[in-house]
């Protein structure tokens, strides 16, 4: 059980959310590629010490878009003239030639057209003509070096960090959305595995019922897959995508794993999940696929929302993790799953994730009666929150635990990251500064984690 190997290697694990390129809205969950790098997160400090920016350059230009052109301009003056750089920038496209070319010109033409979405583009580069999209890689050719530029660098900063964290002693947890937002490079390049129609539109996209999190159900605007075309070329899209992922991280947790059992379907015009219903996925063949490509499966289930027995059964038939939210866990009876003396060992559990509030934010905010249920099952005061879930949590019999940064740094609903079923002011908060070695919170966890043996 890949869990436990970790556990028993006595890992530290970060956990991120998906890398990508995101919209305007910045949600890592609609990214422009399901292979890309984010651009917004490169150090742009290293293309000074290779001579790319110049000093000048960094310090006056007007924001990081800005900055990243001039430092692509420099690259690729430096690439004309350095056979190194040159074979560099050569082995790095061939290795990723089955989704950089694709993604480079989709970044472009999105440029080109002010960001409109594919699927309003001129019907040629719409529906792909290979005439035309011949001419736009000439016509934007600039662009689409900047682009090429920025996914090399991002490699090159990726994997150092990943060697970095591996010599100390750190896995990296990466995160898997279960679909791909409409407005892609994944989706344009590879129209027919998607439930669009001729000029591009979903008749009916992704999203949840109504569940815990939001009294109307999500709708999410993915396009749903066609299953029955990914799974009659051995799911070869999904192969590459999970094994461009594992490139990356240690592990992944499959966001929406229940999805890959039955998924709901909503009609393209609805404006919520309430309408809908229930498809089933071939989730066992596609983890067959998927454990016959890689040998094993580094996996964790995001088993939230509205779990049947056939979810759980598919979860356990691959010895998947699922996930238990603290947060969720004083509200019910006594065989909430949730509740810490209903955890399993194959389990990761949370105090929160990135779709919930902040553990302070949350007691504050939850109605009297879970507050009380909750403080007096940790046998805590308000005062004490949020270490007594932070100590529930690593208490727990679950494998793993993973404690959001804004729990360990004591904050409120200021800090929140994400609030599901909305739009508006979502994915905006940042680590501004990491609090110094010898801090309460870095202390007190030591000392949790030495008492829990974590």
């Amino acid at each position: 059980m890949f869990v436990d190997r970790i556990a028993a290697a006595g890992f530290s694990v970060w956990q991120f959310l998906p890398l990508g390129p995101t919209h305007a809205h910045g949600s890592p969950y609609e990214s422009m590629s399901s292979f890309a790098g984010n651009p917004d997160m490169l150090d742009l400090r290293e293309c000074l010490k290779f001579g790319w920016l110049t000093a000048t350059e960094f310090e006056q230009g007007s924001d990081l878009v800005e900055i990243r052109t001039l430092a692509a301009k420099g690259f690729w003056r430096h690439a004309e003239r350095e056979p190194e750089l040159a074979a560099a920038v050569t082995a790095f496209e061939k290795a990723h030639a089955d989704w950089l070319d694709d993604y480079a010109l989709f970044a472009a033409l999105k440029k080109a057209y002010r960001d409109r979405p594919w699927w309003e583009w001129p019907d040629v580069l719409r529906d792909r003509d290979a005439d035309a999209l011949a001419q736009a890689r000439i016509d934007y050719s600039d662009w689409i070096k900047q682009n090429i530029f920025e996914q090399l660098l991002f490699e090159r900063q990726w994997h150092a960090l990943k060697k970095h964290a591996e010599a100390q002693g750190v896995q990296m947890f990466g995160d898997l959305p279960i679909y791909v937002a409409h407005d892609s490079a994944d989706v344009w390049t590879n129209q027919s595995y998607f439930t669009i129609n001729r000029i591009g539109l979903c008749d009916e996209v992704a999203g949840v019922p109504p569940d815990y999190f939001s009294d109307s159900g999500q709708r999410w605007g993915n396009p749903l897959y066609k299953w029955d075309t990914m799974e009659a070329d051995g799911f070869q899209w999904w192969i590459k995508r999970v094994g461009r992922q594992l490139d990356r991280m240690q592990m992944l947790r499959i966001d929406h794993f229940r999805g890959l059992e039955a998924y709901w379907a909503i009609p393209g015009n609805s404006e919520d999940g309430v309408i809908g219903e229930w498809r089933e996925a071939p989730g066992k063949a596609l983890l067959d696929a998927l454990k016959n490509a890689f040998g094993s499966l580094p996996l964790i289930a995001e088993d939230l929302g509205i779990i049947t027995d056939n979810v759980t059964a598919l979860r356990e038939a691959f010895a998947l993790p699922g996930m238990k939210i603290l947060q969720f866990a004083f509200g019910g009876d006594e065989n909430n799953p949730y509740l810490p003396k209903n955890h399993e060992e194959n389990s990761v559990v949370y105090t929160g994730t990135h779709d919930n509030d902040t553990t302070l934010g949350w007691l504050t905010s939850t109605n009297e009666s879970t507050r009380q249920n909750a403080l007096q099952t940790l046998a805590a005061k308000v005062d004490d929150m949020p270490w007594a879930l932070i100590d529930c949590a690593l208490a727990s019999p679950a494998r793993l635990t993973v404690i959001p940064m804004q729990d360990l740094l004591e904050l409120g609903s200021e800090a929140r990251f994400n609030t599901p079923g909305t739009l508006d002011g979502n994915w905006q908060w940042r680590l501004d500064s990491i609090p110094a070695a010898d801090a309460y919170c870095w202390q007190y966890a030591h000392k949790l984690n030495r008492k829990y043996n974590r």
